[in-house]
């Protein structure tokens, strides 16, 4: 039985492409997507989301939340993606807003050496949060490669004194995956604190 899909996961407009392969269970909630997705771009789950799945908006929903909105926590994958080549949107930070592709690559069975969810590739760094968005993610890298421009050192405070824009660590990412419950318990107790 073919339980586990491998995604695809790729910031729009990136160029070269900012990217992750990860392998979830296809019973995952979309809202327990949402976090693996924080945890394999290294976003800090700040800012609001939403996923578009076949012209359908799945988010977190509450009194003020759009009628047509569908309950993250009440969908799973496998409800709605239907076979390989299946693509979604799935949308950080309205105004920044970081767009990321997710395809659906493939169907596989449950590997009992691994546990679930995995990154099991990707390229590049994801951009700093509330940079502008791609444009303002770009004007920042190219500022921090020229050493003599004048709002470089500003750039260098602001991003915690360096950013390597070609920083991937599997390991890293997956060891925060390993931690996804605990994540998801903190991020929800922040927000219940800050509302």
């Amino acid at each position: 039985m073919d339980n586990i899909i491998q995604l695809k996961i790729t910031l729009k407009d990136s160029k070269p492409p900012i990217w992750r392969r990860i392998l979830v269970e296809k019973n995952t909630t979309f809202e327990r997507l949402h976090y693996i997705i924080q945890l394999t771009m290294g976003w800090s789950d700040s800012h609001l989301h939403d996923f578009e799945v076949n012209k359908q908006h799945i988010s977190i929903t509450d009194e003020e939340s759009d009628a047509d909105t569908v309950d993250s926590t009440s969908v799973r994958l496998e409800n709605v993606v239907a076979s390989e080549k299946d693509k979604f949107l799935y949308v950080y930070d309205f105004g920044d807003c970081w767009e990321h592709e997710i395809l659906v690559e493939k169907f596989l069975p449950t590997d009992s050496k691994l546990k679930y969810p995995v990154c099991t590739g990707g390229k590049l760094c994801s951009p700093p949060e509330d940079c502008g968005g791609i444009p303002g993610f770009y004007n920042l890298v190219e500022v921090l490669a020229d050493k003599k421009h004048p709002e470089r050192e500003e750039m260098l405070d602001w991003v915690g004194g360096k950013f390597d824009a070609e920083f991937f660590d599997l390991d890293d990412i997956n060891d925060g995956l390993n931690s996804l419950d605990d994540f998801i318990e903190m991020m929800r107790d922040l927000k219940n604190d800050f509302f």
